[in-house]
């Protein structure tokens, strides 16, 4: 009788070690993108910067506005969202959960402005460059989200 032996498989670990402009770009890019969803969502609740005027926006921009605005979706669940993420983003806690939790509202921005409002498009794709930025500087922890078991 003959035994086989085989040896455990290796996980083979790279170390990448990032420059110093690339660390930097990251937290700069992580802390705005945090001010802005935060500034955002407290904006939701308390008001503080002014609203657009409905008489310089399109139509259509303004009937979908003002159906979230109806529904109490803006005001609860999307400030929520931002305040929360952007307070993740803020503190450098959970930011692949802050990124995770921002997607959906950054493609419903990006779409808005190219579809029903197309001032404010540059703020739509900032928080994009600014999303798939910081999902790059984190994939090793979305890598375990985005393989097949």
């Amino acid at each position: 009788m003959t035994a086989t032996i085989t040896a455990p498989a290796v996980a083979e670990t790279r170390v990448v070690r990032k420059s110093a402009f690339s660390r930097h770009l990251t937290i700069v890019t992580r802390v705005l993108t945090g001010l802005l969803f935060t500034t955002t969502g407290l904006n939701g609740w308390l008001n503080f910067m002014p609203a657009p005027d409905p008489s310089t926006m399109a139509p259509a921009g303004v009937a979908f506005t003002l159906a979230l605005a109806a529904t109490g979706y803006m005001l609860h669940l999307a400030s929520a969202v931002q305040v929360v993420a952007g307070l993740f983003l803020l503190t450098g806690r959970f930011v692949p959960l802050a990124l995770a939790l921002l997607a959906p509202m950054i493609v419903n921005i990006v779409l808005y402005h190219v579809f029903l409002e197309t001032e404010g498009l540059a703020i739509g794709l900032f928080v994009t460059v600014a999303e798939i930025g910081l999902a790059w500087a984190y994939r090793d922890k979305f890598r375990p989200m985005l393989q097949a078991r």
